[in-house]
């Protein structure tokens, strides 16, 4: 494996949290897992390191901390841009990605809530980053989407029950919204939809 995919493979792990919080990360397990020398792992991991996926703690490297600190600043940054990724995607929204989105639509509504919490994010995921891809700015959606994948860390290490039809309340509606070419809602779903998500984690 060279070490683009073994870093795509670790942020996953990471973000789903099969590698929970301060696990550590040992390069020599790592390479022997991947059946690959060192050096493509240390590469990854120095890539992770500046993504902030990992920390370093003394000669290791470990999955990052979740923090209630470093949360309400990526809330912060979301409200800013993800409103405009979502204005943008409304505007620029190929007639493909509007059937994925409608399709998606579906989905969510018949999503049950016994599906489990991995599978409402993993549906949430793939809602968010469908947007941020019509949006049809590169460099903002993948800098959503990391953002987006430290929130998933956060509700997956959540112990407290969710909600699925309250969790996708604010989905539905940006659905609609962008369906309807309807800007004002469209942003009034998409604010309260971080300001109910900054509520939630300031209340864990």
């Amino acid at each position: 494996m060279d070490p683009i995919s073994i870093y795509d493979d670790i942020k996953s792990k990471i973000i789903w949290l099969d590698f929970p919080p301060g696990t550590v990360l040992n390069q020599l397990d790592l390479a022997k897992a991947y059946g690959v020398s060192r050096s493509p792992v240390t590469l990854a991991l120095a890539r992770l390191h500046v993504e902030q996926w990992v920390v370093r703690q003394g000669s290791h490297f470990v999955a990052s901390p979740l923090t209630l600190e470093r949360m309400r600043e990526i809330t912060e940054i979301r409200s800013v841009l993800e409103m405009q990724a979502n204005v943008w995607a409304m505007h620029r929204i190929t007639p493909q990605g509007l059937n994925a989105l409608k399709a998606l639509g579906r989905e969510i509504k018949k999503i049950e809530q016994s599906c489990g919490k991995k599978k409402m994010f993993q549906l949430d995921y793939r809602f968010h980053s469908l947007l941020y891809r019509e949006a049809r700015n590169q460099q903002l959606a993948v800098l959503l989407e990391q953002l987006l994948g430290h929130y998933i860390r956060f509700w997956l290490a959540d112990p407290g029950a969710i909600d699925v039809e309250e969790f996708f309340h604010e989905a539905n509606e940006i659905i609609t919204a962008i369906e309807t070419r309807d800007e004002i809602s469209l942003r009034a779903a998409t604010g309260m939809h971080i300001k109910v998500s900054l509520n939630r984690i300031m209340n864990i």
